[in-house]
Formats: C-alpha cells, sequence, structure tokens
C-alpha cells in the first residue's frame, strides 16, 4: 500500500469516526426526556440545551477557521434552540466537520494544514491529533449531559448510554464498510 492510499483510508477512518461521534450525540437528544432539555441545574451549570448548541457552534467556529472554503454552518441560540433544531445543526456541522477531516488527513491532498481550535490558540499541523481534540471535546460533554441528565431526574435509558459504545454498529450506521480493524 501505498503513503498515498494510507493516507487516503485514514482520512475515509477518520471521517467515519466523528460521524460515529456524532452518531452518539444524536443518540443522547433523541432519547432525551423533552422535560430535561431546558431544565434549569443548580448554579451556573449549563443547560442540556446550552451544551449541545455548544458542540455544534465549536465545530462551526472549528470549520471556519481551519477550513474557511467550507460552507459554515449557521450558529444555533442556545436560549430559542429545540432539540429538533439541535439535532438538524449537528447533523449539518457533523457532515462539514468530516469533509474538513478529509481534507485534512487524507482525501484531499493535505489542502488543510493547520488545525485552528480557537482564535486565542496556537494553530496546530492538521494530523490525527486533530481528530482526537474533536473527539474528546465532544465526549466531555457528552457525559456533562448523561450526568446532567441523571442528575436532573430524567436519565437516560439503559439503551441510549449503553448504545454510544456499540461502535461496531454506529460504524456501519455512519456508512464504515467494516469499522474498526476491518480490511476496508
Amino acid at each position: 500500500m501505498t503513503t498515498r492510499q494510507r493516507n487516503v483510508q485514514l482520512g475515509r477512518a477518520a471521517v467515519w469516526t466523528f460521524a460515529a461521534n456524532d452518531r452518539m450525540n444524536q443518540m443522547l437528544i433523541e432519547h432525551l426526556d423533552p422535560a430535561a432539555w431546558r431544565a434549569r441545574p443548580p448554579g451556573k451549570v449549563r443547560t442540556i440545551a446550552a451544551i449541545f448548541t455548544h458542540v455544534h457552534n465549536v465545530r462551526s467556529k472549528w470549520v471556519r477557521l481551519t477550513a474557511p472554503h467550507l460552507t459554515v454552518p449557521r450558529p444555533l441560540n442556545r436560549a430559542h434552540c429545540t432539540p429538533r433544531q439541535a439535532r438538524a445543526g449537528l447533523a449539518e456541522s457533523a457532515a462539514r466537520c468530516g469533509e474538513m477531516l478529509a481534507e485534512a488527513l487524507g482525501e484531499g491532498g493535505g489542502r488543510i494544514e493547520k488545525f485552528h481550535r480557537d482564535g486565542w490558540a496556537r494553530p496546530w499541523p492538521a494530523g490525527l491529533e486533530m481528530l482526537c481534540y474533536m473527539l474528546s471535546h465532544e465526549a466531555h460533554h457528552r457525559g456533562q449531559v448523561c450526568m446532567l441528565a441523571h442528575q436532573l431526574g430524567f436519565p437516560l435509558p439503559i439503551g441510549a448510554t449503553s448504545g454510544i459504545w456499540n461502535w461496531e454498529k454506529l460504524w456501519k450506521e455512519c456508512g464504515s464498510p467494516g469499522g474498526p480493524g476491518s480490511d476496508s
């Protein structure tokens, strides 16, 4: 296998992995009790609505700063965003992040050379660290959502919380021909 072929394979795996990551977010919103969406936690804690709009808005910032040639998704307003709007916005921002990852990690021939996390942060070379950072950011917020829903009296069903760990199923739902460790 040539270096180019390996890079293309890496880019595709990154796209499928980020798509599976978004599917996890979508599953949590799908199974969340609607009353939990805007429930006010005590203290200076974000609502679940604010957490998911933050995830979308940060993704949009990554695209705007790292791949400005792509269509930047419109921001979501945490005060007025519905679960349906959040799901649509997250799907759109996940698609743009997928395009950005493909361009940065292989399929785009290295068109994207730097990952800009934020305007204040030093850019990183585009690579696996970029994907890892993106996934870590979202996993952190999924953990917040699961914990917050439970603390507010709206625990997510076990099918949702265990379903986000069924990577083989998630990868296949997101277009991967075989998932991790497959020859495709």
